[in-house]
């Protein structure tokens, strides 16, 4: 066991300043994104996921940078990339539908004009919409209709029709309730 860590000493060293690094880059993005929540008005939910996104990209990295630390040659690494990615590929090829909702929850986190509490309406030709937004989430929208129904409107779409805001704060209103 001692020879172990007298043989990879430089590469443990390194591995422990990379974690360190991670870390601190992780807490500043993290913190980074709840104050933007926090200006934008976006709930907690919503910063703690895309604090989420932003640690499984990091994870990603490391584990990129740590296979360069322990010798893996470039050439290796990107056998195994092109390969992941490969298969990657054709399945999220499939599944786009979903990629799409959470892309759009993302840039919607970072620049949606409308918040939770807004009543806004869609105008989607097919179903147009007029209700309170009750929650944003990764794939969808949550508005409650003035008839009490609770719709859920996929993010890719909301992003492509035209919406209109109403009342703002619209929540604040007992009688809603």
């Amino acid at each position: 066991m001692s020879t172990f860590f007298s043989d990879y000493k430089a590469e443990l060293i390194y591995t422990a300043i990379l974690v360190l690094i991670l870390i601190i880059i992780r807490t500043i993005i993290v913190i980074t994104v709840k104050r933007i929540g926090r200006r934008s008005g976006s709930t907690e939910a919503r910063a703690s996921l895309m604090g989420r996104y932003a640690t499984v990209t990091l994870i990603l990295l490391a584990i990129l940078v740590e296979m360069i630390i322990w010798g893996v040659k470039i050439d290796e690494i990107s056998v195994v990339f092109s390969s992941v990615f490969a298969v990657i590929g054709i399945g999220l090829f499939a599944i786009w539908s979903i990629l799409s909702n959470v892309t759009s929850g993302i840039i919607m986190f970072f620049s949606f004009p409308y918040k939770v509490g807004d009543k806004i309406a869609i105008h989607d030709k097919d179903f147009p919409i007029k209700g309170i937004i009750e929650d944003i989430r990764a794939f969808q929208l949550h508005l409650r209709l003035d008839d009490g129904d609770l719709v859920t409107y996929p993010n890719n779409l909301i992003l492509q029709k035209a919406v209109t805001l109403i009342e703002k704060d619209a929540l604040d209103d007992t009688s809603i309730l």
